[in-house]
This record gives C-alpha cells, sequence and structure tokens, in this order.
C-alpha cells in the first residue's frame, strides 16, 4: 500500500502546490500579464476555428489586400484571409509547442531525477548519454533529414524537436535533485525507513514544480521558432495556414520584394513574437515568484 499512499499524498501535494502556483501567479504583474496572453492563445487554439471560420478559396482578384473590415490584416498572395489563416493555424502551431514541451519536460525530469537520485554508475551512464546527445550539431542534422524525410504529422515534429531539448533540462534537474537530497528534510525522511516512493513524489516532486513549469513554457517557446525553421527547410510537411506555412508562402511569392504584400510576413512574425513575449514575462515572472533571492530584490 506504500505506492498509493505515497501517490496519493503526491497528488494531494501537487493540488496544493497548484492552489500557491496560482496565487503568486496573481500577486507577480509580469507572471500575470504572461498568463493573460498565453491564455489567449490556448482560447483561439479551443475556439478560434468556431468564432473565425476560414475559406480556404482562392481569388487572385483579392490578393494583397489592404486591411479593412473585412480582411482585418488584408489577404495573401492568393487572396485569403490573413487574419483567418493566423487564427486557423493556432491549433496546429499550439499542438506541436504543447507536445514538444510536454515530451521534453517528461524525459527530462525523469533522466535528471534518476541520475541525480540513484547516483553512482547510473549517474555516469546517464551523464555520458546526455553529452552525446547536447553535443548533436542539430542545424546540419535537420538539414540532412530534410533531404530524406518530410514530417507528415505534429507527433513526429514534437518528438524530433525534443529529441534536441531534453538533455539541458535533463542536467539542470539533476543538478536540483543533488542539492535537494542532502537537505535535512530528505535525511531524515531515509533514517526513518520512508520509501523511496513518498521521498520521490512528496519531497522532491514538490520542491522542483516551480522549476518544472518554468522550463515547460520556456520548450513550448523554443518549439514555435523551431517548427517555424523546420517547415521553411522543408522537414516539416508544408501546412498553408501554420503561422511558419504562412511566411514560406509569402517568401515564395515573393511577398519581400512587393510593398504591397509585406503585411504577409508581418502579421505571423509580429504573432509569433507575440506569444514569445508572453511566454518570456511568465517564465520570468513565475521566476521571481519562486525565487526568494529575486522576490527579496
Amino acid at each position: 500500500m506504500k505506492p498509493l499512499k505515497a501517490a496519493g499524498s503526491f497528488f494531494a501535494d501537487l493540488w496544493k502546490s497548484f492552489r500557491t502556483f496560482c496565487s503568486m501567479i496573481y500577486s507577480n504583474k509580469k507572471a500575470f500579464a504572461g498568463a493573460i496572453i498565453l491564455l489567449v492563445f490556448v482560447f483561439l487554439a479551443l475556439f478560434g476555428r468556431l468564432i473565425f471560420p476560414y475559406d480556404d478559396t482562392t481569388s487572385f482578384a483579392d490578393m494583397y489586400k489592404q486591411p479593412s473590415w473585412e480582411h482585418w490584416l488584408g489577404t495573401d498572395g492568393m487572396g485569403r484571409d490573413l487574419f483567418d489563416m493566423i487564427i486557423y493555424g493556432t491549433r496546429d502551431v499550439m499542438t506541436i509547442a504543447f507536445l514538444t514541451a510536454l515530451i521534453t519536460v517528461s524525459i527530462g525530469v525523469i533522466v535528471g531525477m534518476v541520475a541525480g537520485y540513484a547516483g553512482g554508475w547510473t549517474d555516469k551512464i546517464i551523464g555520458m548519454v546526455t553529452n552525446v546527445f547536447m553535443s548533436l550539431p542539430t542545424f546540419p542534422i535537420l538539414l540532412i533529414l530534410s533531404m530524406f524525410i518530410t514530417i507528415k504529422d505534429n507527433f513526429t515534429l514534437a518528438v524530433i524537436l525534443s529529441v534536441f531539448s531534453w538533455p539541458g533540462l535533463a542536467r539542470a534537474v539533476r543538478s536540483q535533485i543533488i542539492s535537494l537530497k542532502e537537505r535535512d528534510f530528505i535525511q531524515i525522511c531515509k533514517v526513518m525507513g520512508v520509501g523511496r516512493g513518498h521521498i520521490v513524489f512528496s519531497e522532491l516532486m514538490p520542491n522542483i514544480m516551480s522549476f518544472i513549469a518554468i522550463n515547460f513554457i520556456s520548450s513550448m517557446k523554443n518549439a514555435i521558432t523551431a517548427s517555424v525553421g523546420m517547415m521553411t527547410l522543408g522537414l516539416a510537411l508544408f501546412e498553408p495556414t501554420n503561422w511558419g506555412g504562412i511566411i514560406v508562402s509569402a517568401r515564395n511569392s515573393g511577398a519581400f520584394a512587393i510593398p504591397a504584400a509585406q503585411l504577409s510576413i508581418v502579421a505571423p512574425v509580429v504573432t509569433i513574437m507575440i506569444f514569445q513575449i508572453g511566454a518570456i514575462l511568465f517564465s520570468n515572472g513565475l521566476d521571481e515568484a519562486f525565487n526568494p533571492r529575486l522576490r527579496k530584490n
């Protein structure tokens, strides 16, 4: 019954941590502003397609129209509404970002915790594997892959992005666990004969939840820019409504040289920037809220 009790205690502590987490976000201006921006994107990903239906009908007579009440951000080189395209593509972009962050954080936390808590040969072997992955030249590998394969689904794209993202997080989590397991409350648990399940789920995990949350948001931020780059390279399947796809379409149609067409480049770039700003504000705000030294300053 110990593992069940440990798991129950973990979820109770997790709920308590979540309530504390929400109250700290509300009290920190940066975190609150970032949370609002990110929640807007989540809302658009979930309901944007219902609120702003997208018509993919092409009309060269309507190409590169300027912003108006009918077309809030104008139209692209094929006469499609840019605003509707960006809203429609938000779900795919957020799905890729969420899956990448979930896989990256899951691998990084598990590997880091095992290495930090177990120590010894386990730590050394995991350390060598992590160093191998960290030494991989990401950009050249992606260039070579783009010559042979095209990724056709979001999950595969998220897996490939995660392969190059988890090692840094694993090393950071390992350092956190090594520091925490030498603290008095962990030593007391070991002396009292408390099981590893309780120590891991009820003592160690709650102490790194804020760190995990910050890295989750950062991973989402990095995944969006990386996915845009991969679509530009041709490694990911072209989607005309994906923010990266809109930029690729604009580039291929010569929009850089056409003044009336430059909004078709600026609009998705600004959208990515707004998401990035929200993610940076949220992660920095969380760091300030949960870091006692920054809180004092």
